[in-house]
């Protein structure tokens, strides 16, 4: 039974604590939840964790005996953080909810999380310390960098590349072959028609509207 905890006590890490305790429930995996950390111990108070509080990420001692997983939403901190603690020698877990389909073919990396009904179809590759949330799609032969976080309903068309970093509101989505660079911030229900440089906000408000006027058929 591998011990976990998770960094970060806030609700994007009530979710990893609801997904682990699913996924000992029905067997797929047996991941015994350590404890939370939170620099913020208010954050931690507002959820029902499976496992106790175990002080600020700050004064947190890396321990050999465990592995971590990253519940922080805020890329601010997500990637900053991280690097920290794999300095000091932490080992992450990667994690796949059962309810996931991912094909033979794909590659997860380190410390990445795949949520739960996500589908990450044919010869996807996906990098180290992402978060798929729920109900994502990433189409065959897309290519993810790292420390990505892809909100829920995110779709991801064929040939997708994506860089480091991004973030990508509910909703939105790739047309295919779509590149997106590094440290982005794709607003919810955008659909990417264009490729994306690095350090871009994605949005705008449709001005057009379309009428559809049906033709008599009255001689």
């Amino acid at each position: 039974m591998s011990s976990v905890i998770i960094i970060g006590g806030g609700g994007h890490a009530a979710e990893l604590d609801e997904y682990i305790r699913y996924a000992n429930r029905v067997g797929v995996s047996k991941i015994q939840l350590t404890g939370v950390i939170d620099d913020n111990p208010k954050a931690y108070d507002q959820y029902h964790f499976d496992c106790p509080f175990l002080g600020n990420i700050s004064e947190h001692e890396v321990q050999n005996d465990v592995q971590y997983i990253v519940g922080i939403a805020n890329l601010k901190y997500r990637a900053p953080i991280t690097q920290r603690f794999i300095d000091a020698g932490a080992t992450f877990l990667t994690f796949v909810h059962p309810s996931a389909y991912v094909a033979e073919s794909a590659i997860i990396g380190t410390g990445s999380v795949i949520a739960p009904n996500v589908n990450l179809g044919p010869m996807t590759t996906i990098g180290a310390f992402n978060m798929i949330n729920a109900r994502c799609s990433i189409g065959h032969d897309t290519k993810i960098g790292n420390f990505n976080f892809l909100s829920p309903n995110v779709c991801f068309s064929g040939g997708t590349q994506v860089g480091d970093g991004n973030l990508f509101g509910i909703n939105s989505a790739t047309i295919p072959g779509i590149k997106v660079g590094n440290r982005n911030k794709i607003m919810a229900g955008m659909i990417l028609e264009k490729n994306v440089g690095d350090d871009e906000t994605v949005f705008y408000r449709y001005k057009e509207k379309i009428i559809a006027v049906l033709k008599s058929t009255k001689g």
